[in-house]
């Protein structure tokens, strides 16, 4: 048995999950039953069937509506691996770091083009901390005080699945200076991230170390559920560019958090117009349940 969530933030209503449900039949699913989760934001539409065509016929079919489909047992995982720049959190912090350099247009060009897979990550990563060499180290904390903002329903997501026992890691192609406080915010266990080259209280325009990039996002996926004895599908894996795709597709419910065309299409579910806790209906949690 499968579940369709439809989750629209007090938007949704009975014409719109009548109009989808109508699509499980055109997929040739057979509908078991309808229970709302949330009033007015969130229906679960249980079926037998397809799960790959009820999702292509439903995802997109009605704008404002995210619809999240999967198997109905285990949809409360234990394990969450999020990316943080425009996951966790609203921006990207090596292009705001760039503006204080004067630099943020030729940066985040290479940013977009690396998030959506169109060159090679840990290159592209290391031509733009090199640019960056000379800005002073107290521009680190003044962006992170002016420019970095915590994503709406990333608190209640950390924090309601450790709550439930769960294990939450934030695993970034971004810096430590800025994911170790962003993690402490949020809520979650562990962090692992790059490190910038500081020298005399400016940066040096290396990356100490090996890079974090999506080989090391899967290997920690794949480690955490080796260390706590769990399966793959016990897994959460959210993020919005390539570099996400190897742990989205590693995780039980890989979620493309209004994300890049590529990481959009190996994806197992999309978030394009709610917030975070999107996905904490998605795996069965009414608000009542969500931890703060």
């Amino acid at each position: 048995m499968f579940t369709a969530s439809l989750i629209a933030a007090d938007a949704l209503n009975e014409a719109a999950v009548c109009a989808l449900a109508a699509r499980l039949g055109d997929s040739r699913a057979d509908l078991l039953g309808q229970n709302w989760l949330e009033p007015g934001t969130a229906c679960d539409l249980e079926f037998v069937g397809d799960p790959d065509a009820v999702r292509s016929a439903m995802e997109g079919a009605i704008p404002g509506i995210d619809v999240i489909v999967q198997r109905t047992s285990g949809r409360r995982r234990r394990l969450i691996v999020a990316d943080m720049d425009s996951t966790m959190i609203t921006v990207e912090c090596i292009d705001e770091l760039a503006d204080y350099a004067g630099l943020k247009p030729q940066i985040a060009e290479v940013t977009e083009r690396a998030m959506r897979g169109e060159l090679d990550f840990e290159d592209a990563l290391r031509s733009r901390v090199a640019l960056l060499r000379g800005l002073p180290e107290t521009v680190i904390e003044q962006c992170l005080a002016d420019r970095v903002k915590v994503m709406a329903g990333a608190k209640a997501l950390v924090r309601t699945i450790r709550a439930h026992g769960g294990l939450a890691i934030l695993v970034s192609g971004g810096f430590t200076r800025f994911a170790e406080p962003v993690a402490q915010d949020i809520g979650f266990d562990r962090v692992v991230a790059n490190r910038l080259g500081i020298q005399d209280g400016r940066l040096d325009g290396t990356v100490s170390g090996a890079i974090v990039g999506a080989a090391t996002k899967k290997d920690t996926l794949l480690a955490a559920l080796a260390e706590k004895g769990w399966s793959a599908r016990e897994a959460l894996a959210v993020g919005d560019g390539a570099n996400d795709i190897p742990m989205i597709e590693a995780a039980g419910l890989g979620v493309a958090y209004y994300a890049k065309p590529k990481t959009r299409a190996a994806a197992s579910a999309g978030v394009a117009y709610g917030d975070l806790t999107t996905i904490l209906y998605a795996m069965g949690y009414a608000r009542a349940e969500w931890s703060r």
